[in-house]
């Protein structure tokens, strides 16, 4: 497999996204007509889902038809199909379900490019905000707002004398109370969906802990996004996370930018 050109690819990505979004908006838009189903794990699925998963599926054929594709509404494809993928596309179409039926908004597309176990390459959408953040590997990450104009991001850290620490609205537990009760004088934001691993690549949250389960496609564009911001994703041995694992759950994790923060301290007082 020739290496792709990750600028013509992230454009593309970039597109599918805004597309997928417009998608999921016209849904979102109809206040009486979403509809709820249940997946197997019990875990909420609308039809903004699967829009977004054809949209997102169309797309990709027909940008780099020979990189599979894995995401989190296709077909279950067990470790021995994709055990030897060097390269593939991770895509969650809907992040933060939860977050979109209570009809807060925060919700995203997201779709990553990962090569040898690493995300190399991410688009996180969000529609209702108009805001796309996008990384690729070694050329850094960006965001680019509804005014079109494209910055530059940095996990640089929030500046504030308290850490701002970034947690789930929708998925707080007690480990993550006893664990935040060790950490230094802080500030807690809540947020849904993948947005939360990008307060800490653009440097508006110091620390965002998933003390909690996810699976590959929920973690995977943003992931990049943080490591193009200069950030890390972290299991809670300090190693980083990795992807296209036979079993798609990851471990818990922490999410930290370039300032210094005791996570680990907290967490061996929990542990």
């Amino acid at each position: 497999m020739s290496n792709p050109d990750l600028s013509a690819i992230l454009a593309g990505v970039e597109r599918i996204c805004v597309q997928a979004g417009e998608a999921i908006n016209r849904i979102y838009a109809d206040a009486e007509g979403i509809e709820i189903d249940r997946k197997a794990d019990d875990s909420p699925l609308t039809q903004a889902d699967l829009a977004s998963h054809e949209v997102i599926k169309a797309g990709l054929a027909e940008l780099a038809p020979e990189i599979p594709v894995l995401s989190e509404e296709g077909r279950a494809m067990g470790y021995e199909e994709r055990r030897d993928w060097k390269r593939f596309f991770l895509v969650d179409p809907l992040d933060g379900t939860k977050e979109f039926i209570k009809r807060n908004g925060e919700f995203t597309v997201n779709v990553a490019l990962v090569e040898d176990g690493v995300p190399i390459l991410g688009v996180v959408h969000s529609s209702i905000l108009g805001r796309t953040y996008s990384a690729i590997q070694g050329q850094g990450a960006w965001r680019q707002d509804s005014d079109g104009e494209r910055r530059p991001i940095r996990a640089a850290g929030s500046g504030d004398e308290e850490l701002v620490v970034v947690a789930s609205r929708s998925h707080a537990g007690e480990e993550l109370t006893a664990f935040l009760g060790h950490m230094p004088p802080h500030r807690l934001s809540s947020m849904g969906s993948s947005l939360k691993l990008c307060l800490v690549a653009e440097g508006a949250a110091d620390i965002y802990p998933r003390i909690g389960p996810t699976m590959e496609w929920d973690t995977g564009a943003a992931h990049a996004v943080v490591l193009g911001a200069g950030g890390q994703v972290l299991n809670l041995e300090g190693q980083p996370l990795t992807y296209n694992k036979e079993n798609l759950l990851n471990p818990y994790f922490i999410v930290v930018g370039e300032r210094s923060v005791p996570w680990r301290e907290a967490w061996a007082k929990v542990a």
